[in-house]
């Protein structure tokens, strides 16, 4: 004789083939909905703070004028800023690299204005579109 209650708790201990893929359907319309709107924010996040990135540079920069009455030369670069003449402590600690680790640009003088510094953006190269477009002082978004 058979036990009911036996037979009945085998048949039912796991999933069949059909729960499973309509599981893993419903997963998939969820990733294929939310994916997208999770990256744009990411995308908008690294350009953000390469924007902050620069104007944070901007701010040594200006008081480096204040305290030299001029902008570093090309030649001299960002990196008079973290060991000026006649200071001992400099104007930042470290030159940071874009949010794509790519090291910002910088001219002075600028073709925008008394100096130029920008990101080449996430491509690396001058020119782009969208998250390949530069990203420079002169922008005032």
């Amino acid at each position: 004789m058979t036990n009911y209650s036996t037979l009945q708790t085998s048949r039912q201990r796991g999933f069949t083939l059909i729960e499973i893929m309509v599981v893993v359907i419903i997963l998939g319309i969820l990733v294929s909905l939310i994916a997208p709107n999770i990256f744009g924010v990411l995308d908008d996040a690294e350009r953000t703070a390469t924007k902050i990135q620069i104007r944070n540079l901007q701010v040594a920069l200006d008081t480096y004028r204040m305290n030299h009455s001029r902008y570093p030369t090309t030649e001299e670069g960002l990196e008079i800023l973290i060991n000026p003449p006649g200071r001992d402590r400099g104007y930042i600690d470290v030159i940071p690299k874009d949010s794509w680790n790519n090291e910002f640009q910088y001219k002075s003088p600028g073709e925008h204005g008394d100096v130029d510094l920008w990101s080449m953006g996430r491509n690396g190269q001058e020119g782009g579109e969208g998250l390949d477009a530069d990203i420079g002082n002169w922008y005032t978004e």
